[in-house]
């Protein structure tokens, strides 16, 4: 047993010297015209398929032949998703095809996975891929229509597509179906947000995995000062306001207005309530 101890915790740290070895000698080419190879696409690939099918398994899908929630999902598919994915006859626009991995057409996704699944991945995104979580900008009744249009996807033709493309549908994707019922905040969400809307790009986050960045100020120890921008009281309302509309508080600001919805502002204000 002593002997088994031992060779399998030597097979470990040499597995963990060679890791360590690998990042550390920059072997590995990471540019976007050098493709990951076959071998290392798929294991990527399975793994996003079986992480997918695994959180969605408990999702009932609703009806989705409903003539109104396709053509819902048709008008916001042409304004949120067809720059990365295209349509029938259509190319994705130069961000999409220019993207690793490519976020390649959606005409055969209600063949490769159940609603449920194209409901999850729509909602909740998938990392190092680019495809963002859309339960940060559409409600849900808009995240299931779009599942129900890609279910129409595969039989439209490239004419039925641009149709759709070129009749300014589009526009109707930003209308609300009903009036927005905010819940309590939330730190978890919270903590989720702010990767959806690009905080981490800027700040220093503690608990927020990302890069050490220097272009916002961090963020640790927000909680205990006591203005915000210098200027307003750092309660959890005007921590919303900044958060929504920086220039409202600081007209000179070079923090953005990052489109922050109501809820998504509250959630991230009562995580950024915790960082003390």
């Amino acid at each position: 047993m002593t002997r088994i101890v031992g060779a399998l915790a030597a097979f470990l740290l040499t597995s963990a010297l060679g890791a360590l070895a690998f990042v550390w000698s920059g072997w590995y080419d990471i540019s976007a015209n050098v493709q990951h190879t076959q071998p290392v696409y798929s294991v990527l690939e399975k793994t996003m398929h079986q992480s997918v099918k695994l959180r969605a398994s408990a999702i009932d899908a609703p009806a989705l032949d409903t003539p109104a929630m396709v053509s819902r999902g048709a008008a916001c598919y042409v304004d949120k998703c067809v720059q990365c994915h295209g349509g029938p006859g259509m190319a994705q626009a130069e961000i999409g095809r220019s993207m690793q991995p490519l976020p390649g057409p959606l005409v055969d996704a209600s063949a490769k996975w159940r609603p449920s699944e194209l409901y999850w991945i729509t909602r909740n995104g998938i990392k190092m891929s680019g495809m963002p979580a859309w339960q940060h900008r559409l409600p849900d009744a808009d995240l299931w229509a779009l599942v129900a249009f890609m279910q129409r996807l595969p039989a439209l033709t490239a004419t039925e597509f641009r149709g759709l493309a070129e009749s300014g549908a589009a526009a109707q994707c930003a209308v609300p179906t009903s009036a927005t019922v905010l819940r309590d905040p939330s730190i978890d969400r919270g903590r989720a947000a702010i990767t959806q809307y690009a905080c981490n790009a800027c700040h220093n986050v503690p608990g927020v995995t990302g890069s050490d960045v220097n272009v916002g100020p961090p963020l640790a120890g927000i909680a205990g000062r006591g203005l915000i921008a210098g200027a307003v009281p750092n309660t959890p309302e005007q921590m919303v306001r900044w958060l929504r509309d920086p220039r409202s508080i600081d007209a000179e600001t070079t923090m953005p207005a990052m489109q922050v919805n109501e809820q998504d502002a509250r959630d991230i204000a009562a995580f950024l309530a915790t960082l003390h």
